[in-house]
């Protein structure tokens, strides 16, 4: 609650419950407990359109796991369908007005050439053939488990490795602090 996913107080959020004033419905706007939407193998519940465009995937000599890059799927699509700024943030079942869009920052587009990729296989064989990564099956990830486990959707890099929507305590919506780059020092060992 209190942070720039909280879409509570938004006008155009009148979703209530029981009796209360519009908007009392914080969740609602991306997940439901009846007739959720299932994205790919991500199944939280969702509510929210889901976007359906076609991404300008990252792509650099130097990647090794280029060849794993896949358009976006599973969390990352879910993250997208709002910061991609192809659907509103308001495209959400029962509210179709569809007319407020991310602006500014959030709104990342679709051309993700020069973004972190997304949506590829980190595994033991990327680390080894690559030499710049840890191992994500050993390697901990400083929030309990390794990067397998606590970092990984079905063992691929995804939008939720790094940030988690429903916690801001760390800034940007970052799973750890990245103070002297120690978020991106979780995977890359440089």
């Amino acid at each position: 609650m209190g942070t720039a996913h909280d879409f509570s107080a938004e006008a155009w959020n009148t979703y209530e419950y029981g009796a209360g004033v519009g908007g009392d419905q914080i969740c609602k706007v991306c997940h439901t407990p009846h007739n959720a939407s299932l994205i790919g193998d991500q199944k939280p519940l969702w509510n929210h359109t889901a976007t359906t465009a076609v991404y300008t995937l990252y792509s650099n000599s130097t990647f090794n796991g280029s060849a794993t890059i896949t358009q976006p799927d599973g969390a990352s699509k879910l993250c997208l369908s709002c910061h991609d700024g192809t659907v509103a943030v308001d495209q959400f079942n029962p509210v179709n007005t569809s007319t407020n869009f991310i602006a500014g920052a959030g709104n990342i587009g679709t051309d993700l050439s020069n973004d972190h990729p997304v949506s590829f296989d980190y595994s033991s064989n990327l680390a080894a053939t690559d030499g710049g990564l840890f191992d994500p099956t050993i390697t901990p990830s400083g929030l309990g488990n390794t990067i397998s486990t606590d970092m990984l959707f079905n063992n691929k890099l995804q939008c939720a490795s790094c940030h988690n929507a429903h916690d801001n305590s760390n800034g940007k919506f970052l799973r750890k602090s990245n103070t002297n780059s120690a978020l991106c020092l979780t995977c890359h060992d440089k």
